[in-house]
């Protein structure tokens, strides 16, 4: 098993602190501090988004889903697939050698619920071929792309390994989208227009893209704090200051 370094933060482990997790060490939390002070909503969208995937996995749960594949997964920790559907199985799925081997000690507490496979998004057909000995691919599944997207130019071909895997779902399966956009985007959108470039900087248009023909599920794709909220938005609550689109899409044939 690899050893962990650490002497170099690693962006899951500082992802881990932004949740309030443990799994992380000095050098993380240090580099965390330090970016917190260049972009100070980064721990807010952090945790916005982690508060958004526990909402859609209880929401696909509820509808019959009993198994994820979670996609640039990062550490499972603090609220993670399995811990939110226990009665699920699940596949965490990252590139990164560092990540697999703390994945893949935690997860030892969770034996024949989860497991950890190193492949890289991109690759599709890879993704498959460990999700696939440890999951039903001919039934129905949830493909949890949380956050992970807008970090993959186009000039990486995101569309068509997103579009690998929804080819490959069963109908019934659920699509989980959360991506980043800019509060620029969201008014040149409202008024027609398109400052789209070509990279990670994506409109919502281009986000909804990656849901191919799955048909959305209300509220749509909205900002992720609006969608399906545990509780109605109160006056005075605090929005976040960059725009985090998320989305369920389901395919029905």
């Amino acid at each position: 098993m690899r050893k962990f370094d650490q002497q170099r933060p690693n962006p899951a482990r500082m992802y881990d602190y932004m949740l309030g997790g443990k799994d992380n060490f000095a050098v993380d939390r240090l580099a965390l501090d330090q970016l917190a002070e260049l972009i100070p909503e980064a721990v807010a969208l952090a945790r916005a988004n982690r508060a958004f995937l526990q909402r859609a996995v209880r929401y696909v749960a509820r509808a019959g889903i009993r198994q994820f594949l979670d996609l640039g997964s990062g550490l499972p920790t603090q609220g993670s697939a399995h811990e939110v559907a226990p009665e699920a199985r699940v596949v965490y799925v990252d590139h990164d050698p560092v990540v697999a081997a703390h994945a893949t000690a935690l997860l030892r507490h969770a034996p024949g619920r989860a497991r950890f496979v190193q492949a890289d998004l991109l690759d599709p057909a890879e993704v498959l071929a460990g999700a696939g000995e440890f999951l039903d691919l001919d039934q129905p599944i949830a493909v949890l792309l949380v956050s992970i997207l807008h970090f993959l130019p186009d000039s990486a071909h995101p569309q068509q390994a997103v579009g690998v895997l929804r080819e490959r779902m069963a109908p019934g399966g659920y699509l989980v989208i959360s991506h980043a956009t800019t509060m620029a985007h969201l008014e040149d959108e409202e008024r027609g227009g398109s400052s789209a470039r070509d990279g990670t900087d994506r409109t919502p248009a281009r986000i909804r893209a990656f849901f191919g023909g799955f048909p959305l599920e209300p509220p749509g794709l909205v900002q992720a704090t609006d969608w399906r909220p545990d509780r109605p938005k109160l006056v005075g609550d605090w929005s976040l200051p960059s725009s985090l689109m998320a989305g369920v899409g389901k395919k029905t044939q």
